[in-house]
């Protein structure tokens, strides 16, 4: 029997599920070539390392881009690399395997990403949109007849989603999430204090003071970059408050996709998500004080899924383990 992987392919991280064995890798989407010869020479983790450090012959790219992909033939390398090291001993064998898209991806898109994974090696590839999977990882029943309403944050989108007796009944997909939050940081440091810093140092300061509302205690860090005018070195402190400032645009575009989806739903199943509230899935949504913003904003309660970060990922070995189950909410099969 072909050995069965799901893969949730993001913007900023890709994971893969192994059936029975849970999620056996958690790896950056991230992969660095060399300019000379257009070799590969890292990914994942290893090639994280390298973003902003490299020397003109090498660059790190992320072959994804807000959900999907960017640069074909880096996508193919890294999936090809993912699914040899999740399946170990076995990576003889092509696997059957479920990938997640965003909710607003096009036919060609999807295509793509049936095509990238069939290249690398799987035998048969499918893919699901992100809320359904994330709804599954949850735990939410999407089979009963009721509403239920999940937002997917990752580092590329935010995916909104009314599911109801297994499928959408609306849906959108921004590109606004984890990564902009990231560059709303660095441009509101360049602003307001004079200094460059890079991606990495605007991720850390998001994970670690970052809020979608004021503290009163307030949170402290220091960060560390580059004096745009002198182009020396220097650090200095930031707030938990200035990173409110700096993200409320993309908060607000956030917002404004769950507000859409909320208008867009019919009454009988609005009636249920007001019992039940927002089901928030994906890293960027383990952001402080978020759920509190949804609920000033939308009047709707949201709560964080437990393990957020790897409900997509949990979502498709559950779809794999039951595909006649999901049949359903499977879109392509090559």
């Amino acid at each position: 029997m072909s050995p069965k992987l799901g893969i949730d392919l993001g913007t900023t991280t890709t994971l893969v599920y192994i059936p029975g064995k849970g999620v056996v890798l958690n790896e950056p989407s991230v992969v660095a070539v060399s300019l000379d010869d257009r070799s590969i020479l890292a990914v994942g983790a290893e090639a994280k390392t390298m973003i902003g450090r490299t020397p003109d012959t090498i660059v790190a790219y992320r072959p994804m881009k807000d959900g999907v992909i960017a640069n074909y033939h880096v996508t193919n390398v890294m999936l090809a690399y993912y699914m040899k090291k999740a399946l170990g001993w076995r990576s003889f064998l092509r696997p059957e395997v479920i990938l997640s898209v965003p909710a607003g991806v096009t036919s060609t898109e999807r295509r793509a990403v049936v095509e990238a994974a069939v290249k690398a090696g799987a035998r048969h590839a499918y893919v699901i949109k992100e809320p359904v999977l994330a709804a599954i990882g949850a735990g939410i029943p999407i089979h009963e007849a009721r509403g239920h309403i999940v937002t997917d944050i990752g580092g590329g989108t935010i995916d909104v989603a009314v599911i109801s007796l297994g499928g959408i009944v609306s849906s959108t997909s921004v590109k606004c999430a984890g990564n902009h939050l990231d560059k709303a940081i660095q441009d509101y440091v360049k602003k307001k204090h004079g200094m460059a810093i890079g991606e990495k140092m605007a991720e850390e300061i998001k994970i670690g003071i970052g809020s979608a509302l004021p503290l009163e205690e307030e949170l402290t860090m220091e960060m560390r970059g580059r004096d745009i005018v002198s182009g020396m070195p220097r650090t200095a402190d930031i707030g938990s408050n200035a990173t409110v400032r700096a993200i409320r645009k993309e908060l607000h575009e956030m917002i404004d996709a769950i507000k859409f989806v909320l208008q867009e739903t019919p009454p009988e199943l609005a009636a249920d998500i007001i019992d039940r509230g927002v089901t928030m899935t994906g890293g960027t949504s383990q952001l402080r004080n978020l759920d509190e913003l949804i609920f000033r904003r939308t009047g709707v309660r949201a709560a964080l899924a437990e393990q957020a970060p790897l409900c997509v990922a949990r979502g498709t070995g559950i779809a794999l383990s039951h595909m006649a189950t999901y049949k359903k909410s499977v879109m392509t099969k090559r």
